[in-house]
């Protein structure tokens, strides 16, 4: 039995908390000390992800050195906007432990991608990768079959850290392309409300299609500029998740796209919402960041329009539906 600190109890890190105590000792992590109380009392976690029991190798902590003392592996679910905060406290504490990270977004202001982030708080050396895939935090909590991908550029690590989280519902691949699993879990984001946007609007089944489609196209050639490898978007952690993240129930994305369809404000759902939607802020990264490289990604253009600038819905959909005619592989 190994130890395992998952840092950050909303949903995913409490489900993988979950999942991971019917083989290993895990500690979760919380920032918030009266949400750690709170989970202790109840033995789950009621605000973020309902009833689901905590098993006695489940223990809840507000002490940061206390959980990452002893670990085998730290897995960090903490969201993008605090991903280098959490790193540099890991860096402060001494401990070189073996890190992966599970956010699925880009850094805001900087529009750095975690693996960047990693590296520049804690080294070349330091041994970390990037847990990806297609998974809703309530199917894994309940035992569903969910398969995820660990992706380090030191393969040996890779192997390790997979060998350590597979099992039981988690079956788990391993990537040597840290680049092209963190893209397609940021953008796969931006996607889904835009998803959420054409399924509010009633646009149906044919529209839902193309987004998909269209999306993976622009996921891969943001990916690919930046080094990735076309070949990883073909897979779970990027048409994988980029299929649920846009038609599933669970999607906050998609919801953040639903709501939005609705006539909602931004501001409204954000306040509604309880949880996290990268995808909000992605938007804005990945379309600047895009813009430096000269990528065209007009999927994303339109969405951080209706993020950031007010636009309406509909005129995003009018404006992708009257882009020139073109050839789909270019």
């Amino acid at each position: 039995m190994k130890k395992i600190a998952v840092l950050g109890a909303g949903a995913w890190g409490t489900a993988l908390a979950i999942q991971q105590s019917h083989r290993h000792q895990v500690f979760l992590w919380s920032r918030n000390a009266e949400h750690v109380a709170q989970m202790q009392h109840d033995r789950c976690n009621r605000h973020y992800l309902g009833d689901f029991p905590f098993n006695q190798n489940l223990t809840v902590v507000h002490d940061l050195a206390a959980a990452l003392d002893g670990a085998d592996l730290i897995i960090s679910v903490v969201p993008s906007a605090g991903f280098r905060r959490i790193l540099g406290e890991i860096k402060e504490l001494g401990c070189r432990t073996p890190l992966v990270w599970a956010c699925k977004g880009l850094e805001p202001k900087t529009a750095k991608l975690p693996y960047e982030v990693a590296k520049e708080e804690l080294g070349e050396s330091q041994l970390c990768g990037v847990l990806s895939g297609p998974s809703f935090a309530v199917e894994l909590a309940r035992g569903l079959p969910t398969a995820v991908t660990v992706a380090a550029s030191d393969e040996k690590f890779a192997a390790e850290a997979g060998a350590m989280l597979h099992g039981g519902n988690l079956r788990v691949y391993t990537s040597t392309d840290v680049i092209g699993v963190s893209v397609g879990g940021a953008v796969k984001n931006v996607m889904a409300i835009a998803a959420g946007i054409s399924d509010g609007m009633k646009f149906g089944s044919n529209a839902r299609a193309a987004l998909i489609t269209r999306g993976l196209a622009e996921m891969t050639r943001f990916g690919v500029a930046l080094g990735g490898m076309k070949e990883t978007f073909m897979g779970l952690t990027g048409a994988g998740d980029l299929i649920l993240t846009c038609t599933g129930e669970y999607s906050r994305n998609r919801e953040v796209g639903l709501r939005l369809a609705s006539g909602q404000t931004l501001e409204q759902i954000l306040q509604q919402l309880g949880h996290v939607a990268e995808g909000v802020h992605t938007a804005r990264e990945v379309f600047r960041r895009a813009a430096d490289l000269g990528v065209e990604m007009p999927i994303t253009c339109e969405v951080n329009q209706v993020l950031s600038h007010g636009q309406s819905p509909r005129v995003a959909v009018e404006n992708l539906l009257g882009r020139e005619q073109k050839s789909e592989v270019v």
